[in-house]
């Protein structure tokens, strides 16, 4: 395999081959129903965008670039641009409608001792980065709030803002692997 295993497994899908799409279902499903779950907050709308977020990839493994970026990074920006698509589409609740939906911090994690250490990590990681940058990466990547709102939160141009991920992304992807 090369240095980047998801990568490879999207050419295999771009080439419809099964066996790759099942084994990247396998290796990536669990992170991007986080995503799904985390942004969307419940978990059997979660569950169907995951679902959704699957076909898509099925559908546009052909149009991922390798030399452009990371097969993971690419998965997670579909699942959260899916799940924030899927978020804006909901109906507005009713004034008196005060039941808040199922958090996903609610439910238990059976993997939350290891998860503990990789979220030390990824804090320690991103306390290396610009804190205007780190904030913005927060806001998209755990927040949920889409590449527009955060420039405008931040007040910078919708590019300087692709590139504040797109930098922010590689340094983290830097840090967490050393």
């Amino acid at each position: 395999m090369t240095a980047d295993p998801i990568a490879e497994l999207l050419a295999g899908v771009a080439r419809v081959d099964r066996d790759d799409f099942r084994r990247l279902y396998s290796e990536t499903g669990g992170k991007l129903f986080g995503v799904c779950l985390r942004i969307l907050g419940d978990r059997s709308e979660a569950e169907e965008a995951l679902k959704e977020v699957f076909a898509r990839a099925w559908q546009n493994a052909r149009r991922f670039d390798a030399s452009k970026g990371d097969g993971m990074v690419w998965l997670v920006a579909i699942a959260r641009d899916h799940a924030i698509d899927r978020l804006r589409a909901r109906p507005a609740r009713a004034e008196g409608d005060s039941a808040p939906p199922e958090r996903a911090d609610a439910l238990p994690d059976p993997e939350a001792p290891a998860a503990k250490g990789e979220a030390r990590r990824l804090a320690d990681c991103l306390e290396l980065i610009d804190p205007a940058r780190s904030t913005a990466l927060r806001s998209a990547y755990l927040g949920g709030l889409s590449t527009e709102d955060l420039a405008r939160q931040h007040d910078v141009p919708l590019d300087t803002m692709r590139s504040w991920l797109r930098q922010g992304l590689a340094k983290l992807k830097e840090c967490m692997e050393a």
